[in-house]
């Protein structure tokens, strides 16, 4: 996906007369999801056929860790992109999905990551601005005994190397702040075009959400603007959420199920089957 951006502006939800965010909150909410019981979290997944949410077909994808489980998050990420069910297995992760944003060409992050205390990214600076953040690096990600806790930056780009925590990931925008949805700017495709999206949230009880939209085909998986997403987010149950890496890297793995582990339908290879994966700088792992 792109990530050229600038400061953050304030806009509503998207102009779609003919959708009723009344009736899709409750479609959210009221769907028989298919639910596989996991050891420590659960996998769930349903498809709303063509028009059935925001009068188009998604495909959502969910891990859900309650807040008891023993199990835990973490971060990971190599010199040489690598796909996420790669990453998983290398690790003997139980579950993953892709992290925050990269340079495709370099390889390396382009958002600050920090994993065991080791700094392995920045956050790069505007080609106008070294001082500020990019719009895709307003939300920070931290894990305090493997779980995750969300905070906002100032905008300065180097807030986090000022932070203890042994890892975080930089990301964003955030999307949903002390249970309200947060304003996106919207002048920019990135925001409201429909794309693949891959987020995090947490629920007031601290229950962890992972969640994967599918995107890019047409009648089948449209993707979400990130209004979208924010809603999505909130009628999951969502008191905070940070938006990562999106478009051709949404990828969610399952160890053990069919297709290598790949339960979505990652759109790299544009065919809407398990085998799109898009090799990324860095994951998230449930341990």
């Amino acid at each position: 996906m792109a990530i050229m951006f600038a400061l953050m502006i304030s806009i509503g939800l998207p102009v779609a007369a003919q959708v009723n965010y009344s009736v899709d909150s409750m479609r959210v909410a009221n769907a028989e999801w298919s639910v596989d019981t996991m050891e420590g979290f659960y996998l769930k997944r349903y498809h709303f056929g063509e028009g059935a949410l925001f009068c188009s077909a998604q495909h959502l994808f969910v891990i859900e860790i309650p807040a008891r489980s023993h199990r835990r998050l973490a971060f990971v990420s190599d010199t040489a992109l690598t796909e996420v069910s790669a990453f998983a297995e290398r690790c003997g992760a139980y579950a993953a999905i892709n992290g925050s944003y990269f340079d495709m060409d370099a390889g390396n992050p382009v958002c600050y990551l920090r994993i065991n205390g080791e700094q392995v990214g920045e956050n790069t600076p505007a080609k106008t601005d070294s001082v500020n953040r990019k719009y895709y690096q307003h939300a920070t990600l931290a894990l305090r005994g493997g779980k995750a806790r969300l905070a906002v930056p100032d905008s300065n780009r180097l807030w986090e190397e000022s932070l203890a925590d042994s890892n975080i990931m930089t990301a964003g925008p955030m999307l949903i702040r002390k249970g309200e949805i947060v304003p996106q700017r919207d002048d920019r495709t990135f925001v409201t075009h429909r794309h693949n999206r891959t987020a995090l949230g947490l629920r007031p009880d601290g229950t962890t959400l992972l969640v994967v939209a599918d995107g890019r085909f047409k009648h089948q998986a449209e993707g979400l603007s990130l209004p979208e997403l924010e809603l999505v987010m909130l009628w999951l149950g969502c008191s905070e959420a940070i938006n990562l890496d999106g478009g051709g890297s949404s990828t969610m793995y399952v160890h053990g199920k069919p297709h290598g582990g790949v339960v979505n339908y990652p759109s790299d290879n544009r065919q809407h089957d398990h085998e799109g994966q898009r090799p990324v700088s860095n994951a998230i792992l449930v341990l």
